[in-house]
């Protein structure tokens, strides 16, 4: 093979590996890793009953995997298998109802919830037939002390309007404070602008400070302690008054002695009048006699 016809046999084979297609590898963003979810960890709450009916109260701060177990002696029959099932707000769970046998003369009925948020609380009911049932509420952490009278304070001055949890309990993240508008909740956000309202959170304490009050900050206030599962809610009554106001009863019963001194002095002088016109007419009579 002459020269020239291997020079063009060798240019053939590179043109031919030039056009040849090649995969190109688009560089976009590179996707976030992904989140290990860590397993959630789980409670155990069971409830012998031994009457008709009970009711537990459920106290949770955290998401969990809640196993709740009702364990029943029965009635005087103690049939071999009974009819369970569970209920939440009233209604039936699905795939809930099954037979539940006799085991060392008591029923057991256990069932694993998921909480992981604030829908997920609530009642949740297991019943025994129609003879037996245990309540669990499910809520977040409860605030333990109500204030029944509500708090007085005079307008201008400043009032410490206190939310606490007990210290036993578990303690909030946050805290929110509101003021009932008519039937809505008005959030009150502290400013370090506005002179008005201060929040000092500490713990299990928060305290709500109203500088310069007038009659329009009376109402009902509300504190709202902050969970991972959801919020526990309570409240005070604020009133403001004047500095009438407490002398009111007072002016009440100066004006009750006032009308009372009144009448009595009206009475006597009638009286008197009553008197002195009787002796007169007695005088008359014993004139004309003599």
């Amino acid at each position: 093979m002459s020269t020239s016809w291997k020079q063009l046999l060798f240019q053939t084979v590179l043109l031919l590996i030039s056009c040849r297609p090649t995969q190109t590898k688009t560089s976009g963003p590179t996707p976030p890793p992904l989140v290990p979810i860590s397993p959630l960890s789980t409670a155990v709450r069971s409830v012998v009953l031994e009457g008709d009916s009970h009711t537990e109260k459920v106290e949770l701060e955290n998401p969990v995997d809640l196993e709740l177990e009702c364990v029943w002696s029965g009635n005087l029959n103690n049939l071999p298998n009974v009819t369970g099932v569970w209920r939440k707000g009233g209604d039936e769970l699905e795939n809930s109802r099954l037979a539940v046998p006799l085991e060392n003369e008591k029923y057991h009925l256990r069932r694993v919830f998921r909480i992981v948020s604030e829908e997920n609380l609530g009642n949740y009911s297991c019943v025994f037939g129609n003879e037996a049932k245990v309540d669990f509420i499910l809520a977040a952490p409860q605030m333990g002390e109500v204030r029944d009278k509500p708090i007085v304070s005079y307008v201008g001055d400043s009032v410490v309007v206190v939310c606490k949890m007990e210290a036993t309990k578990p303690k909030p993240l946050s805290w929110n404070w509101y003021k009932a508008n008519g039937t809505d909740k008005e959030q009150i956000i502290y400013a370090a602008e506005s002179h008005q309202y201060e929040i000092k959170d500490k713990d299990w304490t928060s305290k709500l400070v109203v500088h310069n009050l007038t009659e329009a900050d009376s109402g009902s206030y509300h504190c709202e302690a902050v969970y991972a599962l959801g919020t526990t809610m309570g409240h005070v009554e604020l009133k403001v008054i004047t500095l009438w106001e407490p002398l009111k009863p007072f002016i009440a019963i100066l004006v009750e002695v006032v009308v009372l001194v009144a009448a009595i002095l009206l009475y006597e002088r009638s009286q008197s009048k009553k008197k002195c016109s009787g002796e007169n007419g007695t005088n008359a009579e014993q004139s004309n006699t003599l």
